[in-house]
């Protein structure tokens, strides 16, 4: 009898709602590049303790992402195993055409419209945990969380996180670690580090059956720098040195655990950016009041890094879904403008994208997205902007990383390129229970 046929058996034998598999720990790096761990040397990086997951357990060559190519659909996805237009978080940001949510994100996981690991998890009796994971403030099933969220950077981001956090936790950590836990808003190496120490000793403390963890300073790096630059390289072997205290502290608390290492995208580098909102305030899309805000819209670009989202006021409006139309055509007629296809409602639901959407424009390698920058920005332009992703899903540029090891996982086990919708329901095995909603298979993981 098999390893997985044993645990089916085993499972069976017990009481309902009782898993009896092994621990999990989730450990996401955005941004991280797959090539970055598999061709470590040839580029230049000392990362041993990602390195170990190659020698020691299974790797992909590569993972196909979701639509958007972003960070907060993508973990959304990494954590449920079902779409975009499944789970309900199709972009990093909710879609506020008039400006009023101060750049609000999709921070509540009350937003998420499918079951997650979280939730299966504690339905299967475990207990969980998470620090930092993006889409989990007052998520379901997880016992000790320390959710993403953040304002303004003020002072009160901590008091939000205090009232938001499993109450006691962050001030009983706090007291462990010896340190103030970071902001919301800091994405920086040292915050990546002060959440690596949380993490540890939320470990050595409650041993959670299932964790997620988040850090975040290698995407930051490489939006400032570019992705593969000098000072990307750095912060990610300073992340590797995180990744090998969170493996320490995880196998001396439970010695049979399973650790899964993802990330949500690849990354473009990028020089130059396409303002879509000018076009549309041009074509009387969107009007904007005397002080240069939007005072009222027909039609929306929502962006999303390399590529947006095209949102109608009316999206039955035939003759208004044809003018748009119209005007997205004309741009992408323009080779300057650095679009390189416009989906159609057919096209984003075989994708599994945002629903809403009635088009979605995906740039060109080496383009983004701009901000809104009212009706006297220039169409294309410089950006500061160094790397990208958030573009359609498949090349080779924008997939992202899964490592996993320990007990149970083969040595050295290549599985290929993967979908990204089959890394939930292949953790969901690993700890003893279903997730009937993943689209997709489990990963075979046999030796």
């Amino acid at each position: 009898m098999n390893r997985l046929a044993l645990l089916a058996a085993m499972l069976a034998a017990t009481a309902p709602g009782v898993a009896l598999a092994e621990p999990v720990l989730l450990i996401s790096i955005d941004g991280l590049r797959p090539g970055d761990v598999l061709e470590a040397e040839q580029r230049g990086l000392a990362i041993p303790h990602l390195r170990r997951f190659v020698k020691e357990g299974a790797w992909a060559s590569g993972v196909t992402g979701v639509l958007p190519t972003l960070t907060y659909p993508s973990h959304t996805t990494l954590i449920t195993g079902v779409s975009p237009a499944r789970h309900g978080i199709v972009a990093n940001n909710s879609f506020d055409p008039m400006q009023m949510n101060q750049g609000g994100w999709f921070w509540y996981a009350s937003s998420i419209k499918a079951p997650t690991l979280w939730e299966a998890a504690s339905k299967a009796g475990l207990s969980t945990g998470n620090v930092h994971w993006p889409v989990s403030v007052a998520a379901k099933g997880v016992t000790w969380n320390l959710p993403q969220i953040w304002r303004t950077g003020h002072a009160d981001d901590a008091l939000l996180l205090d009232a938001l956090a499993t109450p006691g936790l962050k001030t009983e950590l706090e007291q462990t670690v010896g340190e103030p836990y970071a902001t919301g808003i800091d994405e920086s190496l040292p915050g990546d580090e002060n959440r690596g120490r949380f993490a540890t000793a939320l470990i050595a403390a409650h041993k959670p059956d299932f964790l997620t963890v988040y850090l975040t300073a290698l995407d930051h790096e490489q939006h400032a720098r570019g992705p593969g630059t000098p000072e990307a390289k750095a912060v990610l072997e300073k992340i590797d040195a995180i990744v090998g205290r969170l493996v320490d502290a995880e196998q001396a608390a439970r010695p049979d655990a399973v650790i899964a290492l993802v990330s949500d995208h690849g990354f473009e580098a990028t020089s130059m950016g396409l303002n879509l909102f000018r076009p549309f305030i041009d074509e009387k899309l969107i009007t904007l009041d005397a002080d240069g805000k939007v005072a009222s819209w027909l039609a929306m670009p929502w962006i999303s890094g390399g590529s947006a989202a095209i949102m109608l006021a009316r999206p039955d409006d035939a003759a208004l879904t044809a003018r748009v139309k119209k005007l997205l055509d004309r741009l992408a007629a323009y080779p300057a403008n650095g679009i390189a296809e416009i989906a159609d409602r057919l096209k984003i639901a075989h994708m599994g994208g945002n629903p809403q959407a009635s088009f979605y424009v995906n740039l060109k390698p080496g383009f983004v997205t701009d901000i809104f920058r009212g009706a006297s920005a220039p169409v294309v332009a410089p950006t500061p902007v160094k790397g990208m992703h958030g573009y359609f899903p498949g090349p080779a540029n924008l997939r992202s990383t899964f490592l996993i090891m320990g007990k149970g996982i083969p040595a050295g086990r290549k599985l290929g390129e993967i979908d990204m919708l089959s890394i939930a329901p292949t953790l969901a095995r690993i700890m003893g229970f279903a997730l009937p909603d993943a689209e997709v298979k489990s990963i075979d993981l046999a030796p």
